[in-house]
């Protein structure tokens, strides 16, 4: 971005300078001041108001000194040429301040979703027990820093429980069901006994959600979802409820990275008006010195420059991490490099190791 800034800086001064030349070589017949036109509406989208203005100011003044030095005053058509660039200097001036408006307006925006992004999705502990946490919220290339992907971790008395997921559409709406997603896993985990319980509450309150709002998008919604356990009673294992969500990838100690995919396929929350879906939470291992790395397809569907999705499971096998946060750091820099920076969608995710035991 700098050396593209550098560029746009310089690319002003260039036009004015190859409009001069091709002034001062050429007929009359054939000015350069389109060149000169050209460059104060460059700059205006790359520089401050003042070097908008500064550039029209040169552009006019080059073009006038250039007509001068063939004839003692300007003809009416030179005069026509120099009018010109003015006032396209004048509208590239207005464009300058147009966008530093939007800008502002843009980075007011991104700090109230920053707000209702801590408020909804509260960083979690960085250790629970013996379990090592770490999450992150990436936003888009887009300027928005919230949608609908979601996270939520909680210790309760039978462990702790964690769900990561993704509200199907963006803007308002999707923020909306976010919301009550995470509210209703934050009241079910403390009510429900088992994750099933927990999984027919989400589904319930999704379905309500959608269901109270008009218009035919609104039977179109739905949530995925990966709903998680790791009980206090048996430190062993790991429990899992999985609706339609990208499945997380479990790390052994030894680098070995593999998809805990289920051993059924579910609907997503929301849909139970299509048929009761009977939900099995399934129990993998998870000894001490494994992680585990949820997340949201904003990770798994981001594309290199050829179309191919980008796959953690091939992508970070192999790899040691010291623990959930350098994990994510690397999954963070690697689908970054796989998408040469250009992530199309937001993206949560969720790391959890168990230790050896609390600090």
């Amino acid at each position: 971005m700098p050396t593209v800034r550098r560029v746009a800086l310089l690319l002003p001064l260039m036009l004015i300078t190859a409009g001069a030349a091709l002034d001062l070589v050429t007929e009359r017949g054939l000015p350069g001041s389109p060149l000169f036109t050209v460059a104060p509406l460059v700059a205006a989208p790359f520089t401050s108001t003042l070097v908008t203005a500064l550039t029209g100011l040169a552009s006019a003044g080059v073009l006038a000194v250039v007509l001068l030095m063939d004839e003692v005053t300007w003809s009416e058509d030179d005069l026509t040429r120099i009018v010109t660039v003015v006032m396209v200097g004048l509208l590239a001036v207005a464009i300058n301040r147009l966008l530093h408006r939007m800008n502002a307006a843009l980075t007011s925006a991104r700090t109230i979703a920053q707000v209702a992004q801590l408020a909804v999705l509260p960083v979690p502990p960085s250790r629970i027990g013996d379990l090592q946490i770490a999450a992150r919220y990436e936003a888009a290339q887009s300027g928005a820093h919230i949608g609908g992907d979601l996270y939520a971790v909680h210790e309760v008395p039978q462990g702790v429980r964690l769900i990561v997921g993704d509200v199907r559409g963006k803007g308002l709406q999707a923020v909306r069901t976010m919301a009550v997603v995470v509210g209703t896993f934050r009241e079910a985990v403390e009510q429900e006994a088992t994750l099933e319980g927990v999984a027919r509450r989400l589904d319930r309150a999704v379905l309500r959600e959608k269901l109270g709002r008009k218009g035919t998008d609104a039977y179109e919604d739905f949530t995925t979802a990966v709903i998680a356990e790791v009980p206090v009673e048996d430190a062993g294992v790991l429990r899992l409820v999985n609706r339609a969500h990208p499945a997380p990838l479990l790390f052994l100690p030894d680098g070995r990275a593999g998809l805990i995919d289920p051993a059924e396929p579910a609907l997503p929350l929301g849909v139970s008006e299509l048929g009761e879906w009977p939900d099995r939470a399934e129990e993998i291992p998870f000894p001490p010195g494994m992680q585990i790395l949820f997340y949201t397809d904003g990770l798994s569907e981001a594309r290199d420059r050829a179309g191919s999705f980008y796959e953690p499971g091939v992508r970070l096998s192999g790899m040691a991490f010291s623990g959930p946060e350098a994990l994510l750091d690397e999954v963070l820099e690697d689908v970054a490099r796989h998408a040469r920076g250009d992530i199309k969608d937001d993206l949560a995710l969720v790391a959890v190791q168990r230790g050896t035991g609390p600090d």
